[in-house]
């Protein structure tokens, strides 16, 4: 693929490469290689909508595309990444406490990060590999994730078919917006983290307190 950003070029590439040039980026962008996703569904969009591809193949192909790059990313999650950090786990305990706090929070939680990394720019090659490592079940991890895609490839498709000549500008507020987007997701995703650390310490804490108690009271008994 040449180095070129606007949607405009990439029509021309696409012009030659077809779905293979489509399947080929959204895949290797979803493995975290710099891609303009994005702007490659706009450009594939754009050409169905002048009929030079058909758009629902090109929906199938974007999807299809997303998904099996999110599912080796998962799969590397689940076996080099977990591997990885249940060594490190092994050998310091405070890998070993956030490794099981990542862990419990992906079970909890991890379908919404899943799902909703799928809209951030640079953040949506993560959430496979974190959801393989946190032990995430894969057939959940694939529903949210799929779920995400049939969204997010159907829309972005979409605006291209419709947009026409105003391809271009279209590309530059997607792009643009998509930073405040993922700014507000990791808002979002933080003050969820911490609600649920925050009521993890709690319970903790109850659980300690009452078995203190217990021990006070056997002890009394205990006492002559």
């Amino acid at each position: 693929m040449p180095h070129v950003t606007s949607p405009s070029e990439l029509s021309d590439w696409l012009s030659t490469w077809s779905y293979l040039g489509v399947f080929i980026c959204v895949f290797i962008g979803n493995l975290g290689i710099p891609v303009p996703e994005e702007t490659v569904l706009l450009a594939a969009g754009f050409l169905a909508g002048r009929g030079d591809l058909s758009l629902e193949p090109l929906y199938l192909v974007g999807i299809g595309s997303a998904v099996t790059g999110d599912c080796l990313g998962f799969l590397f999650g689940r076996t080099g990444g977990q591997r990885l950090f249940e060594r490190l786990a092994q050998r310091f305990a405070f890998v070993r406490i956030r490794y099981e706090r990542l862990q419990s929070f992906f079970k909890a939680h991890g379908a919404k990060a899943v799902f909703m990394a799928r809209f951030v720019v640079g953040a949506r090659f993560m959430a496979g590999p974190m959801a393989g490592a946190a032990g995430m079940s894969f057939l959940r991890f694939l529903g949210w994730n799929l779920s995400g895609a049939l969204i997010w490839c159907s829309l972005i498709i979409t605006i291209g078919y419709l947009v026409g000549d105003e391809l271009e500008g279209v590309a530059h507020v997607i792009h643009a917006a998509s930073y405040w987007v993922a700014m507000g997701i990791f808002l979002l995703l933080a003050a969820i983290w911490l609600l649920w650390h925050h009521r993890q310490r709690t319970q903790t804490g109850a659980i300690a307190d009452s078995n203190r108690k217990s021990s006070d009271t056997r002890a009394y008994q205990a006492d002559p």
